[in-house]
């Protein structure tokens, strides 16, 4: 592995750092940020991901549309206050040119409601593809593939 591989490793670990970070500190203004203009962002299951099922439990198809969501979040849905931990392990590039990648990684969501009480939330991987822009590293894509297809219907935070 050269020191450019290595120097991009470390980028994209910092993307995906920074992006749950994002998520778990409740910033989620910030988060439409992570993703280029016309990106897509989707949360999906397992079983309908491979059956090549295209529409998803959450599914936008640009920045605008992930800022509705956070302006929905805050605004409109009204749910009991809960707090996520998101671990991110198994970080796994496939550089396509020096501005691109595609970029798979495993995950878990613990939730953590207000009285205490901790369940696992979510666990799967994300298949991303990731491109660099004057400001840094992007998502371009992120499809959320969730293992189970048993699904809360707390499902309002982004993944």
């Amino acid at each position: 592995m050269d020191l450019a591989e290595i120097g991009r490793r470390l980028e994209l670990q910092d993307l995906y750092t920074d992006y749950v970070a994002c998520l778990d500190t409740d910033a989620l203004e910030r988060w439409p940020e992570f993703f280029i203009e016309d990106c897509v962002y989707r949360i999906t299951s397992a079983e309908n991901h491979e059956a090549g099922l295209p529409l998803g439990l959450i599914y936008a198809t640009s920045k605008n549309m992930l800022k509705d969501r956070v302006s929905a979040l805050r605004e409109a849905n009204i749910y009991e206050p809960q707090c996520y931990r998101h671990l991110v392990s198994g970080l796994r590039t496939e550089p396509d040119g020096l501005d691109a990648s595609d970029v798979t990684a495993s995950f878990l969501v613990v939730r953590t409601m207000q009285d205490g009480a901790m369940i696992l939330f979510a666990a799967g991987r994300y298949l991303d593809r990731v491109v660099r822009t004057a400001s840094g590293w992007k998502f371009a894509r992120k499809i959320v593939v969730l293992d189970s297809r048993r699904i809360d219907t707390l499902l309002a935070i982004p993944l």
